[in-house]
Parts: structure tokens; sequence; C-alpha cells
């Protein structure tokens, strides 16, 4: 990458073909008030920063990171997530989910559907956030001692807000990259965002901005992790090195160029969909050793962000009050308990619950994210200390622990296995008088990230030793010690699919696979092999009435279940790791289930039913007819579990990447709508409408 960060191509799509490139957009300006006395003050100068979050926080709330495009396209579509309900009922977001049906849907896909219109579309609100941020940048770059200020070796409170400013200026272009692919490029306030630009000159620019402001701003604190960092930007640098390198689908109608307006060749993979085609920049190592640098600086510049002793302890402490930040976390969205608004994680990612929407225990989770069976039972290690924390067969049912059938359908009721990382039964204070007000913060990047960045970029580039070591840090973590790295990487078949893989298991239930697998090339191989691997699966219960995978988990038709009071037998309604000795029990294991320890302190009557834990058997193992006839005698029933999956073989392998290829260019971005097309003086690509 050329160190030129003051222009930009800019590359109009026409809809005739091809548009010439060749004017510059000066990313440099200035305002016309007087930033000197504006800025003079750094408590109206922190106010107008705080202005810019407030937008962010409506943009990760609503579009990008719990609901909108993230609920519609991130949370499921992968070979670890999945949809919960049945394809005809929810096909507007089933249709995205398996890429457009290899892109044969996009030309029929309504763009409003999770789109919108301005002002309530991604698009507009994270264009919002970009003119707060430019208002901030222009207002300082326009101050008499701006010039010295750059030429400072050290963090003062001025360059820590313009460094925040450009963080966050650039956090919201990822995002609009990674949903609509090229986009209007604008730094000047009051700028409209007019005409697409390459993605690719974009992180050229972006890049270069992030790595000048880097060295003018302070690591992470212990009270500060919701306002950006030194830290956030040497890791934000390497998120987007490894995405600028990465594999991503571009369309066929604009001349794609770097930073400096030259030409990019690109290595592809398979054939065009609607005229796009999959593929990399030819000189992606220069982005992955740029990715490589930034993370080993995070973890030099890790200021107060700790990778805890265990893979548990982020996510109790993500469940403390409202005053209190994870360990590992670099940058938490946080969400206030009880405040207006939308706390949407816990309702679309968390556990799910057939509550009421309000005054219930807890109140409604919603759970659209669900673990694929086959991943589950066949692809988690029964050793990994991730697994049950990432993934839980029951949900809540009014204070009582109710087991997810895996009939299609939401809530506690169906769906099938769960996400398990937001659950409001763990809370140190829980909301129960209205749904998606819980107050669970949002871990927008943390720590494991930056190992397994690091380890991706050193694997890629050859440089195995510090990509074992990185990844040795995670996974011995997540085995209580001794990961088996060598064994692992031998089974894996390669180091980087390891260390792509271990990232799938460290972040599974959080929506971060999907992305992973489009940047890193690995989508249509590992699409292909959940798939194979959940026919075999459904086919081994149709003909036998159970299927042992190869880690030696079986998963039957049927599993025994009674309702138990687990605060008689254990003190605690509310389980954890599974103890040492107890992978046997029925209600330790697995673990990381139950129900609040004292709903009642909350209001709720239980009447006398102490009962409120329920017992599974049979989950891992087939059942023999005497195990079967002495559950029964205990007072065991049975329910249906894995015939569920072979009544609806449909839902659960037909649609699962519906009619997908493993060689089409996958149509994984969102259309833009008409009035923002209008307005912007540009057209879809990929096969979406123009009208």
């Amino acid at each position: 990458m050329k160190n030129k960060i003051l222009s930009i191509t800019l590359c109009a799509a026409g809809a005739l073909g091809f548009t010439a490139c060749g004017d510059y957009l000066d990313t440099k300006s200035y305002s016309e008030a007087n930033a000197d006395f504006v800025f003079s003050n750094m408590t109206t100068a922190r106010a107008a920063m705080d202005g810019a979050y407030s937008e962010w926080h409506g943009a990760i709330s609503s579009q990008i990171f719990g609901d909108g495009l993230f609920y519609a396209l991130d949370i499921a579509g992968s070979d670890i997530m999945r949809h919960p309900e049945k394809y005809a009922a929810q096909a507007a977001r089933h249709i995205p989910e398996a890429f457009y049906v290899n892109g044969t849907e996009a030309a029929a896909y309504n763009p409003v559907t999770y789109g919108k219109e301005a002002p309530s579309s991604p698009y507009s609100v994270l264009f919002s956030v970009i003119g707060k941020c430019n208002a901030i940048t222009s207002a300082i770059e326009g101050m008499s001692n701006f010039g010295e200020m750059m030429q400072q070796t050290s963090a003062t409170n001025l360059s820590q807000l313009y460094g925040e400013a450009v963080a966050l200026r650039a956090t919201a272009y990822r995002e609009l990259i990674k949903y609509y692919g090229d986009v209007p490029f604008q730094t000047k306030m009051g700028e409209a965002a007019t005409g697409l630009s390459c993605r690719d000159s974009i992180y050229d620019v972006i890049l270069e901005q992030l790595m000048i402001v880097e060295p003018l701003m302070n690591p992470v604190g212990a009270k500060n992790k919701n306002n950006l960092s030194q830290t956030y930007v040497d890791a934000l640098i390497g998120r987007m090195a490894l995405e600028a390198g990465g594999y991503q689908t571009r369309r066929g109608d604009i001349k794609y160029v770097d930073g400096d307006g030259d030409p990019l060749t690109f290595e592809t993979k398979g054939s065009e969909t609607n005229g796009a085609s999959y593929g990399r920049r030819s000189d992606w190592q220069l982005y992955y050793q740029i990715a490589k640098e930034y993370f080993q600086k995070a973890l030099d510049h890790k200021g107060a962000a700790k990778l805890s002793p265990n893979y548990s302890d982020f996510f109790v402490q993500l469940h403390g009050d409202d005053a209190s930040f994870a360990d590992e976390s670099i940058y938490e969205e946080p969400f206030q308990q009880g405040a207006s608004g939308n706390d949407p994680r816990p309702y679309s990612l968390g556990r799910p619950s057939t509550g009421a929407s309000s005054n219930d225990y807890p109140c409604k989770n919603y759970g659209q994210g669900r673990i694929n069976p086959a991943f589950y039972y066949g692809v988690f290690d029964p050793k990994d200390l991730r697994r049950d924390l990432s993934c839980t067969v029951t949900g809540g049912n009014k204070g009582f622990e109710k087991l997810l059938p895996f009939t299609p359908g939401s809530q506690a009721n169906g769906g099938g296995i769960a996400c398990n990382k937001f659950d409001e039964n763990r809370q140190a204070t829980v909301w129960t008088k209205n749904q998606r007000r819980s107050g669970i913060n949002a871990p927008y990047m943390r720590i494991s990230e930056v190992y397994l960045g690091l380890a991706e970029a050193a694997a890629a580039l050859g440089d195995e030793v510090t990509a074992k070591q990185n990844l040795k840090i995670i996974r011995d973590r997540a085995f209580g010690g001794n990961g088996n790295v060598d064994a692992f990487i031998a089974k894996e078949g390669s180091l980087l699919k390891a260390v792509i893989d271990e990232r799938g298991f460290e972040f599974a239930g959080e929506g971060d696979r999907r992305w992973t697998l489009i940047r890193t090339g690995l989508l249509h191989e590992k699409i292909k092999e959940i798939k194979d691997l959940t026919k075999e699966m459904l086919d081994g219960l149709k003909a036998n009435g159970s299927f042992t995978f190869a880690n030696g988990n079986t998963i039957s038709a049927n599993i025994w279940t009674k309702m138990v009071d687990a605060k008689a037998l254990y003190g605690k309604r509310l389980t954890e790791t599974t103890p040492a000795g107890s992978e046997d029990d029925p209600v330790l294991a697995p673990g990381w289930r139950g129900v609040n320890n004292d709903w009642n302190a909350y209001g709720l009557d239980y009447k006398g039913n102490t009962k409120t834990n329920l017992a599974i058997q049979g989950l891992f193992t087939k059942l023999s007819d005497a195990e079967i006839a002495a559950l029964e005698a205990d007072g065991y029933s049975k329910v249906a579990w894995g015939s569920v999956l072979v009544d609806n073989y449909d839902e659960y392998y037909t649609y699962l990447f519906y009619q997908f290829d493993y060689n089409k260019a996958p149509i994984y971005l969102f259309p833009f709508t008409p009035n923002t097309m209008a307005t912007g003086g540009f057209t879809n690509g990929y096969g979406f409408v123009n009208n």
C-alpha cells in the first residue's frame, strides 16, 4: 500500500457499463467555524464526540450488531449458525442466508425488507455517524495548532479525541463495506454521500488514516471500554487489513483501483454470479503483513484489556452491572438496563424464553440465532469448555427450564439448539418489566480476536512459530490447559485452517462465522462439509434411530427427561461448567443452563412447585432397553428429539444453503434502496433491482 492518504479514486457504477475513474476526492477538509474556540474546552469537545457515539449506539442496537442487517445476514448462514423458523415462513431471512439461492433470487428480493428507506436504513444511519465524525475531524483539522498536534509523539486529550473520531468513522465504513460492498466515500463536513468509491480505495485510505492517529491515542483503560482507544485502533487496523486482503464478491461494472488510483488485479475463485466475481487482491500478502504488525501492536498496547484465565470469565462479567466492563473487552457497546431503546443481543442471540413481552421471568427472548445440530453434535469437541457456554438445548419458561424442541419455531417453543452467551437468568440484577431492556453489553471487539487474528495473519504468511504460539494460547484455555494443538492442526489439514476453525469455536453463537468464511475463501468448503454431515446424521437417524459422530457423540431419535428440584439437590438452580466427575449427571451436564437462582425475589410465586430444572438422559448416548426401563421407573418421560429432525428433513437439510453449488460467487451483500440510489446517483449490482 502506498503512503498517500489525501486522495481516493471515485468509481461511479453506471447502468450502461464501465464508468471512467479519474476524479480524486480530497479527504483533508477544514471547518469554516472558529475551531480554536470550539475545541479549546475539552468538555464541549467531548460532548461533540459523545453525540457521534450516540448516533453509533443507534446503529449498533438496531442496524448492524443486534437487529437490522446483522439480524438478517450475520446471525445465520454459516456452518455454525442458522435461523429457527420454516423457510417459507421467513423467506426474507432465509433467502439472503442462502446467498439468494445462487443469485437467482437477487432480482426478486425487496431492498426495503431489512434495508428500509432513510432515515432508518442501516445505510443512512451509518452515514449519519460518518457525518458527525467528519464535523469533529474537520473542526480539529481547521485549528491553528493542528499541524503541531500531529507532530507529537504521545497522546493529549485533543489528539485522543481526534483519533476517536477517525476510528469511529473507519468503523462505520467497515460496516458499510461489509454489507453493501462499494459505497460513497466522504470525509468533508456537510458533503453528500454520492457516487460509488471502490472499496479497495476506501480500505487503503482508511488504513493510512488509522496508522497516523494510532500513536496519538491512549491504550484502553479499565473504565472506558465504551470509548475507542489506541488498543482498538491497532486491532481495527488488523481486522480491516485481513478484510482488505481477503476474499470478497465484487460487481463487474466497476473498475477496481487502489488508494492511488492504480488498477488492481485479483485472484478469483469459482464462476461469476450475475456479473460478479469472488476473489482477493493479488497483493493480499501486503495486507496480511499489516494485520500481523498491528495485531501485535494491540497486544503491546493492550492496556486494561487482558485474556481471562477461564473462557467463562468474560461472559460472567458481561452479565454484571451497568458500571462494569469485561476484562477481555477492547470495546464494549454499553446498554443501560431498563433504558428506553433497544438491547437486542439477548433477544436475538440470547438463550430463548417463552416469557411475555413484559413482567415475566425472564421476558420474551426470540432466539433468532440457532446452532446447526450437526455442528453441535459432530464438530464441537465434547471436551471443549466453550461448547456448553456457547450452545444450549434448553431455554426458559416463566421461571422453569424448558427443552428446546427441533420443531421449527421461535422463543423456547421451537427452533432447536440455541445460542447461550447472553442469558438474562445469569445477570447480577435482572430486568423483568420489559423485553429488550436487559442491559447486557454488546462485545464489539475483545482481545481473543487479537490473538487469533495474529495467528491467522502469521499462518497465511508462513510464520508458523507465531501462528502456532497464538493459536495455542486460545485453544489451551478452552481445554483446561491442554488443547492438543498438534493433533488439532493435523485433523484440520493445515495450520491456517486450524486457526480459522478455532475462531469459529471461540466466537460460536456471536454472529462472526459467516463473514469470516467469506473473507477467508473457505465458505464453499465449509458449507459442503456441514451439508454432508447433516445428511449423514439425518439418514442415520432415519435408518437406525440414532447416529454416532466421529467425536463419539450420538444423537438419538428420543431422549428422556424429568423436572427436578435442583436447589434441593445442589443448592442452586443455575448451573455452570460441568464439574469433573459429573459428566453423566443429567442436571449438571450439559452445563451452563438451569434458571435464575432466585426468581422469587423478583416476584415469581412458584406456588410450591420447586422442580424448576430439567434432567436429561440420552442426549449424547444411545440408551439400552434396560436403561430406558429404569429411567421410566424413576419418573422420566420419553421426548422426541432426533426424530423431529427427520420429520423436518427439508428444513434442516434441503433448505440449508438452498441449491448452493459450491462454486459460484456468493451474493452475500444487501441491495441499495431506491431512494438511496436516486439520491446517490448510482445503481445496484449483483443482480439486484434498480427501481
